[in-house]
């Protein structure tokens, strides 16, 4: 069976990246890109119209982070890494989200899925966050929930279950993202 076009559109770009200087960042993108090519069964994705296939992460003191808490109408969960470019574009949107809905219902959880947690407190020096943060340095809930790129999110309805995923993020996303944020705040 030949390999899905993403899998080996990255793999592609992982080879031209170690052919012209195998770099810390392409050896981790590699490492990536190795841990999410497994694709997730049934069971385990995170389907829409069904709950997510994981509880909570763990926050930055060990202490549980729920994905899904109960008491928000919405809950917006981003899979994220230190060296993801759309990444950074991401987290100021998020923040912003957070602020202007969060009143309305909307909690926004960033889990992160670096091996070092180094990595991601120096990113996020950089790029503050005002959501809720989780690590997985393992990448276990991003396999669980069928991450293939990043940033990846789902959007959680107030019972819990998928409304919506989403791969990447540009600059080009946001209306779209908060529209549709908008939308389900109303319908919940």
């Amino acid at each position: 069976m030949p390999p899905a076009p993403w899998r080996a559109r990255a793999w592609r770009r992982a080879v031209q990246a170690v052919s012209r200087k195998a770099s810390p960042l392409a050896l981790a993108a590699i490492a990536l890109t190795t841990v999410f090519s497994s694709t997730p069964t049934d069971a385990q994705a995170a389907d829409i119209g069904q709950p997510l296939p994981i509880a909570s992460v763990p926050s930055a003191d060990g202490a549980p982070v729920p994905l899904h808490d109960g008491k928000a109408k919405l809950t917006y969960v981003d899979f994220w890494a230190s060296w993801c470019g759309p990444c950074r574009q991401s987290f100021p949107w998020m923040n912003r989200m957070q602020a202007k809905y969060g009143a309305q219902g909307l909690r926004i959880v960033a889990v992160n899925l670096d091996a070092s947690r180094a990595d991601a407190q120096a990113f996020l020096k950089e790029v503050p966050a005002s959501v809720s943060l989780g690590f997985d340095p393992k990448g276990d809930s991003a396999r669980r929930v069928g991450v293939r790129t990043m940033p990846s999110s789902v959007l959680l309805g107030p019972d819990g279950r998928v409304l919506m995923q989403h791969s990447g993020f540009r600059a080009e996303d946001e209306a779209e993202l908060e529209a549709r944020i908008v939308a389900a705040l109303k319908a919940s």
